[in-house]
């Protein structure tokens, strides 16, 4: 257990954390446009590209969330 508090402790792993928790948000939202925007083009629609670009947005944020609280859970290590 003490290797793994060592680790977390790292510069480095902690850069690498809150990196990619800095891309979730922006990759959520990325993603859910994407899929809109393909959605729409298929089936010949105009509004699926918003619906899926706001779903994107959420699901960013409950993953930030979520990322947060398991950080604050472990005392910020």
């Amino acid at each position: 257990m003490s290797g793994e508090r060592k680790r977390d402790r790292n510069p480095w792993v902690l850069a690498a954390r809150y990196t990619s928790l800095a891309m979730v948000l922006p990759a959520c939202t990325a993603v859910g446009y994407i899929m809109g925007y393909l959605l729409d083009r298929w089936l010949g629609t105009r509004w699926l590209y918003l619906v899926f670009l706001l779903v994107g947005i959420a699901a960013g944020f409950i993953q930030f969330v979520r990322e947060i609280q398991k950080d604050t859970r472990n005392g910020g290590r």
